[in-house]
């Protein structure tokens, strides 16, 4: 009875013992090496696996961080955090690159633009987009429906009065909002860059104003109060160019259709005068005659001509503006 029980069991073990040999043997023989680099870079990762570097996943863009095919600051939920401790073990030096925004460029709420007819459809742009372009009037316009919000793996999206809105606090400039607009209202913008134009239409203005009440109808106001050639009128749209946009807020003010995002809040440039050595720098940068004084002499601030663009503080040497 006993030997019965016995046998089997010492050909189990003595199975396993080689098929356990075998596959001890087979994993080193086969062993892809993997670079030790990957998973200390993965580790870095935030781990959110938005897919907003444009990879997989995070393991994915550790890898190709590794391989050289992804820049060490590629992360862009990460931020400049991620981007140096990615940096680090990779034994490079990084540019922390400024946190961009998503901004929505369309003010046509429900309110100010026309239906072209009811649709009772799946709850979805892309879907709505598919029978003539969506049932708003404006071909340009955000439908509404909240494809955005929900490819947003942050909450970051909201619908509102028939638009999307962006916490600006929650994102993380993933670009899946991005990427799921059927009518590419959305674009990353640099969070410095207050000024944004809120309407992609590219219509003329007569037929702006027939569906919508917020439009861009290409007047060009805007164009024409820009001291810094920041802002130019192309295929009836506004375009900000933000190489020479300072935040002036000049075409916010002279937009009438009040579609040109502003900083909220404008402040104003202040000279401390016991540092000023009267260098004129900031006289000959000001393009609003906000400053007065003259060569080696104290200079003051025309409160009511300055319009907080801050070009005088930057360019000062001797760092006695200070924006209040």
């Amino acid at each position: 009875m006993v030997d019965k029980i016995l046998a089997p069991v010492l050909s189990l073990s003595g199975l396993g013992l080689v098929f356990g040999s075998l596959l001890a043997y087979a994993s080193q023989k086969f062993a892809v090496e993997v670079d030790e680099r990957i998973p200390l870079v993965n580790d870095t990762l935030p781990g959110a696996n938005c897919g907003g570097c444009g990879f997989a996943g995070c393991g994915a863009f550790a890898a190709a961080v590794v391989e050289g095919k992804a820049p060490v600051d590629g992360c862009p939920v990460g931020g400049a955090g991620t981007s140096a401790a990615i940096a680090e073990v990779m034994g490079v030096a990084v540019d922390n690159a400024e946190r961009k925004i998503a901004r929505v460029l369309c003010n046509g709420t429900d309110e100010q633009t026309k239906e072209k007819y009811a649709y009772y459809g799946v709850t979805d742009c892309i879907a709505a987009s598919k029978l003539g372009g969506g049932s708003k009037s404006c071909a340009y316009g955000c439908l509404g429906l909240g494809t955005c919000a929900k490819a947003c793996p942050f909450d970051a999206i909201k619908m509102e009065d028939g638009i999307a809105v962006i916490d600006a606090d929650k994102c993380t400039a993933c670009g899946q909002c991005v990427t799921a607009c059927p009518k590419n209202v959305i674009e990353l913008i640099p969070e410095s860059r207050t000024t944004w134009v809120m309407c992609k239409s590219k219509d003329k203005g007569k037929e702006v104003r027939a569906v919508c009440g917020t439009g861009c109808i290409g007047c060009k106001l805007c164009e024409k109060a820009c001291k810094f050639d920041a802002v130019h009128v192309v295929d009836n749209i506004a375009i900000i160019d933000y190489e020479k946009c300072v935040n002036c807020n000049q075409c916010v003010v002279k937009c009438p259709k009040n579609i040109i995002n502003g900083k909220a809040e404008v402040k104003k440039a202040y000279i401390h005068e016991d540092k000023c050595i009267g260098c004129t720098i900031c006289k000959k940068q000001c393009k609003f005659d906000a400053v007065e004084g003259e060569l080696k002499g104290k200079h003051k601030i025309v409160e009511e001509n300055c319009v907080g663009c801050a070009l005088c503080a930057v360019k000062c040497p001797k760092k006695c503006i200070e924006m209040r």
